[in-house]
């Protein structure tokens, strides 16, 4: 005898089968956690579990439904659901099981929007199991997982409650380490390249400890990426040339990219070892001083551009500038700063005479113009007091150019003279910004200006009378 069909389900019902105040169906939810049990059971292998080590496809089926789940993951009530039947414990199973890259993206990319919840990040960081399984999916041979894993981590260390939790657990693993420097220099991935930038800078901005740890690393060789379950012995890398790898990957492609990873250098300057790591490379900082100076004087805020870019660009160059300006400062043997008896010295004055020109001119247009002619001899560009960043823009701008100012010869100025970099103009700009703090810079720079011109020296000390002996 046939069985009539069931009745449709009352409103009731389907209440009762929500998950919290959404539409998502708990039973269908309990069923995709049930078949991703399967998948790890040992009683009900799955063909994605492939005990010989050859990575398999996810079922078509199976990857339509665990999506859906990745995206329902982003709200709260379904986030708090899957936490409830412990599915961070079922993707554990499938980390340590599955020999399908695909779902194991997913299952990662599943725990890293559940982690966006504070008391669920807490949860899945306080799990020491799972937080050491995370890691080593640092040294998976899968871009996409790796993404995900980064994004994971990311979203955890952003989060004060947990933070220290991680980045205690990432000080005691020396893989991340080597397994963060081999993505660093190896891959051609920008998305991953950005994400893995900025969990290094969380990390570095965090912890001190950990940035120093990193820094005097790259003689205990540690498990790396492997095709296999055999552990990899990784070179022995270095935290400066594997930022300047990534750095170079990122520039052309992601402006915010570039930011990060100029950050990076930025921070490790912070400390003495830091800066000593990047100007002891075997090549004596000179990759490091090449790539600055090629964003500063080719790149970024160039003399086509609109004022306003300094606004878009004013991390980035005080990263940068900031980076030039302690190797300059340590390092006056090596040769980038022997560079004052080349061609190459002028044009990054001239650069930076611009960053401050373009400056003041987007002081000028946010303040009164009928104060113009009023500066002179003070610091223009009325915007540093209204903008943090452009305040700090410009102080490392006029520490960098005083400095340079001091080194300059005869040879150079005429030089520059010459190019263009140097004129009235841009002589008074200078003075303007670094007027009085830097005064003995300018007189020094004004003393060899005498003996390249001394029409231009005469009418800067008409223009600035403090300077007249």
């Amino acid at each position: 005898m046939n069985r009539n069909p069931s009745p449709p389900s009352s409103e009731v019902e389907e209440e009762e089968d929500a998950v919290g105040n959404t539409v998502y169906s708990k039973h269908w939810l309990f069923s995709i956690l049930t078949r991703l049990i399967e998948v790890i059971s040992p009683e009900k292998p799955e063909p994605i579990v492939s005990p010989e080590g050859i990575q398999m496809e996810l079922d078509e089926e199976m990857e339509h439904d665990i999506c859906k789940v990745w995206d329902m993951s982003m709200d709260e009530d379904v986030a708090l659901f899957l936490q409830e039947f412990n599915a961070p414990d079922i993707f554990m199973g499938i980390f340590a099981k599955s020999k399908c890259p695909r779902l194991t993206e997913i299952c990662v990319g599943i725990l890293g929007n559940m982690a966006c919840f504070q008391d669920i990040c807490m949860s899945i960081s306080k799990d020491e199991n799972l937080g050491q399984v995370l890691l080593q999916r640092l040294c998976d041979t899968d871009s996409p997982t790796l993404l995900e894993t980064s994004r994971l981590l990311l979203t955890c260390l952003s989060q004060p409650e947990v933070a220290s939790i991680w980045v205690e657990r990432i000080r005691e693993n020396p893989s991340v380490y080597d397994c963060v420097c081999f993505i660093m220099s190896s891959s051609t991935n920008v998305e991953l390249l950005v994400k893995v930038g900025e969990v290094v800078d969380k990390l570095f901005d965090l912890d001190e400890e950990l940035m120093l740890n990193w820094i005097k690393n790259g003689s205990c060789p540690s498990v790396g990426p492997s095709v296999d379950d055999s552990p990899e012995e990784l070179p022995d890398f270095k935290i400066v040339p594997c930022v300047l790898e990534a750095a170079k990957q990122v520039r052309s492609d992601n402006p915010e990219g570039l930011d990060v990873y100029m950050h990076i250098l930025q921070l490790l300057t912070t400390v003495d070892e830091g800066i000593q790591a990047i100007v002891q490379v075997p090549d004596g900082g000179k990759e490091t001083w090449s790539l600055l100076y090629d964003l500063v004087c080719h790149e970024l805020c160039q003399p086509d551009d609109p004022p306003i870019i300094v606004q878009e660009q004013k991390t980035v160059l005080a990263s940068i500038l900031s980076v030039l300006s302690a190797m300059f400062a340590s390092q006056t043997e090596q040769e980038y700063t022997k560079m004052r008896k080349s061609k190459l010295y002028m044009p990054l004055i001239g650069s930076l005479i611009r960053i401050l020109q373009y400056m003041e001119g987007c002081g000028k247009r946010a303040g009164d113009s009928s104060k113009e002619s009023e500066q002179e001899e003070t610091a223009t560009a009325d915007v540093n007091d209204k903008d943090f960043h452009l305040k700090i823009l410009k102080d490392i701008c006029c520490e960098l150019l005083s400095n340079m100012l001091q080194e300059l010869t005869k040879e150079n100025t005429l030089e520059g003279l010459h190019q263009g970099h140097l004129n009235e103009q841009t002589c008074s700009c200078a003075f303007q910004n670094l007027l009085p703090l830097y005064f003995a810079s300018v007189e020094s720079f004004l003393e060899v200006l005498r003996e390249a011109d001394q029409t231009l020296a005469d009418n800067l000390e008409k223009r600035f009378p403090s300077l007249k002996v």
